[in-house]
């Protein structure tokens, strides 16, 4: 038998990863076909496992190609199977050395599966010589990943610009939404009516061929408006820089305010940073100064560019310090709640220890909110980039 005292689950969901690898979906219902077939018939030969794991793990022809280029890379120059619990203690009770399974290559081309390898078996004397050589290197936190953990207080306007451009390097993906288009897809779902009818005009007005297709994705507007207030004078830099990232990676529309509301997104659109945060600084008259927050979400809902916030996923940062009355909060709340796919609060002391949001304009808010998130550090900002990039649903 091919398979004896193999341990079939490691076995397949490890060849399942390295189909998953070449572009084969191989999924969860697959690997448990490929171990149940596994069992019901264990395989005598190379041949049997092959059409074994072929007919389990393959749904569609056109993955037949890298099927058979995987295969044959894994089990031209393969490893021994990992074994099960059982059968790891008879082969210790029969004393039978286990050979080393390390030092393959763990490419696709390379041949033999991605087993948890063991080390190799060395003798005292080869081991003292393989101390003496072989120096594991100790890690240790980059000087970037250190600042990320400072408060904004603590950084200079130098680190401040090379954490902002680091953000822009974590926006590698962007949110996206469903668009009313559609595009031809063999992995789709829905089935295109047009192209499958142009092609069964050539087989007599028989569909032999079936065109799937799957909806358009378009990226997702994000609408940030930023407390530039004296309340938020050591988080406003930072800030400024998230807003850059989100305004150069893709469709964003961002906003500071104290007293009034101002539009930023012409000004950090630049391509210099250091250019793109003095403009919004001289742009911003009123920093540094109140906080009327839900005067000025009011004033965004009302003005044309309140038609950029439908559908769009809305970041509010702010420590919820304002100086109107908590019901004009909830009723701007409730009208942003009504236009928005998703809302974000950023607070820099929803990170301390024991803070819940007791403050009048803050608790008339968190309701309408999908999300309070901790923003007093970039390593903070990090998390609302990556929390950001994986909106799908509300």
């Amino acid at each position: 038998m091919l398979l004896r005292g193999a341990d079939r689950a490691a076995f397949a969901v490890a060849l399942a990863g390295r189909l998953r690898t070449a572009g084969v979906g191989a999924g969860l219902t697959e690997v448990d076909d490929f171990v149940r077939a596994l069992r019901v018939s264990p395989p005598a030969s190379r041949t049997a496992l092959y059409w074994t794991a072929r007919i389990a793990l393959l749904r569609r022809q056109e993955d037949l190609a890298a099927f058979d280029r995987v295969f044959s890379a894994v089990f031209d120059d393969a490893p021994p199977l990992p074994l099960t619990r059982a059968a790891q203690r008879e082969a210790r009770r029969d004393e039978v050395n286990l050979p080393v399974r390390g030092g393959g290559d763990q490419s696709i081309g390379g041949g033999g599966l991605p087993w948890a390898t063991l080390p190799a078996v060395l003798s005292v004397d080869e081991t003292e010589a393989e101390d003496d050589r072989i120096r594991l290197p100790e890690l240790r936190p980059s000087a970037l990943a250190a600042l990320a953990e400072r408060p904004f207080e603590e950084l200079d306007a130098g680190q401040t610009a090379l954490l902002g451009e680091a953000l822009r390097e974590a926006l590698a993906r962007w949110p996206t939404r469903r668009s009313r288009r559609h595009a031809a897809d063999p992995s789709g779902r829905r089935v295109a009516l047009r192209p499958t009818i142009a092609r069964a005009r050539r087989t007599g007005w028989e569909a032999m061929t079936v065109v799937r297709e799957r909806p358009v994705r378009r990226p997702r507007r994000v609408v940030m408006l930023c407390d530039v207030s004296e309340s938020m004078r050591a988080q406003a830099a930072a800030y400024l820089h998230l807003m850059r990232a989100f305004t150069t990676v893709c469709e964003a529309e961002v906003f500071a305010f104290a007293t009034t509301l101002t539009r930023l997104t012409p000004a950090l659109r630049q391509s210099s940073a250091r250019a793109a945060i003095e403009q919004a600084t001289v742009a911003v008259g009123d920093r540094f100064g109140g906080t009327r927050i839900a005067s000025n979400l009011t004033a965004l809902l009302d003005s044309h560019h309140g038609n950029a916030l439908r559908g769009a996923i809305a970041i509010v940062a702010s420590d919820g310090w304002d100086s109107e009355p908590p019901e004009k909060m909830t009723a701007a709340m409730r009208r942003l709640r009504r236009r928005a796919y998703t809302i974000l609060w950023l607070n820099p002391r929803a990170g301390a220890p024991g803070f819940r949001p007791d403050v009048l304009a803050m608790a008339a808010a968190a309701p309408f909110c999908d999300a309070l998130l901790p923003a007093a550090t970039f390593a903070d900002l990090t998390d609302v980039v990556r929390r950001l990039t994986a909106v799908s649903t509300r």
